[in-house]
């Protein structure tokens, strides 16, 4: 008897353990609702400042909503997802048809939505001869056999930005001597800020309404502005990322930034998907500095005087 009742409390506890590493493999971490419970977001850790403002506000309205916000490089993004680690993320590109096609294999068919046009800004320091770039330059700048006297300045070596220059130049890897990846952002900032002999390339919300550690790092930065020779419409001017260039395509280094929803639920996941695409989560990404999706409403009114 003693021993049937040891047995039983042995295969119980078996059966628990088994239970935790299944639910610490799955992406799918609790029971949520559209604006409460919690549920793992990943986001791309260069988009930061905007995200950041987005769960803020998120949070402050739906005060039982409590998102375990994790910010990683693409790559790892890429994994996580394509893994089942992680089943909700905002990235700064859209899934390519295969990356599409194996979630859809693994019962994970993603449900995508643009948020915001992102400028990739090309940062040097204030005191550079460097203001104006050509945009087959800096494409040269990545190319194989091209032996720069410039350092090239990124935030991660896994990150989107690399991704993005890596598409631009056709080029799958990044080899020149020249070429460095930092700790983040900011770091990349500080960086360009007290090297003359550099050039950095950043998401252009971190430089709109920057953080205290680094707004006198910002101050001491310039952006570059590029021009797009191949453009049919503006060939022969140089343009600097802002709303008004983005709207217009005229700043040619932009990308868009998507959510990827693989939760296949209605979620808390769904629930801030669609904050970030309603006119309030727009409105965020209009102060931002950022190109919202779609352009929030402003409502006048006019009074006639009697």
């Amino acid at each position: 008897m003693k021993s049937t009742r040891i047995s039983f409390l042995t295969f119980a506890l078996l059966l628990i353990i088994i239970l935790a590493s299944c639910n610490e493999n799955n992406a799918d971490n609790g029971s949520d609702q559209f604006t409460s419970g919690s549920y793992n977001f990943i986001f791309d850790d260069s988009l930061s400042p905007l995200l950041d403002q987005e769960i803020y506000v998120f949070k402050s309205i739906y005060a039982d909503a409590k998102p375990n916000v994790i910010y990683q490089p693409e790559n790892k993004i890429l994994d996580l997802i394509l893994n089942n680690k992680a089943r909700f993320a905002v990235m700064g590109r859209t899934l390519r048809p295969d990356e599409v096609k194996i979630l859809n294999n693994r019962n994970l068919p993603p449900k995508i939505g643009k948020v915001a046009v992102d400028a990739i800004t090309v940062i040097v320091a204030k005191n550079s001869p460097d203001s104006l770039m050509l945009l087959s330059d800096i494409k040269n700048l990545f190319g194989k056999n091209t032996k720069g006297n410039k350092n090239l300045v990124f935030d991660n070596q896994n990150s989107s930005i690399i991704s993005y220059f890596k598409n631009f130049s056709g080029i799958s890897q990044l080899e020149q001597k020249n070429i460095f990846a930092l700790k983040n952002s900011k770091e990349v900032i500080k960086y360009i800020a007290a090297h003359q002999n550099a050039i950095g390339f950043i998401s252009y919300s971190w430089l709109t309404e920057p953080d205290a550690d680094y707004e006198n790092a910002v101050n001491n930065i310039k952006i570059v502005g590029i021009k797009d020779e191949s453009s049919k419409d503006e060939p022969n001017s140089y343009f600097k990322p802002n709303q008004s260039t983005l709207a217009l395509k005229q700043y040619p280094l932009r990308r868009s930034v998507y959510v990827i929803d693989c939760t296949g639920k209605v979620g808390l996941g769904t629930g801030f998907a669609s904050f970030l695409q309603s006119e309030r989560g727009q409105k965020i990404v209009l102060r931002s500095g950022l190109l919202p999706d779609s352009m929030p409403t402003r409502e006048i009114t006019i009074k006639k005087d009697l």
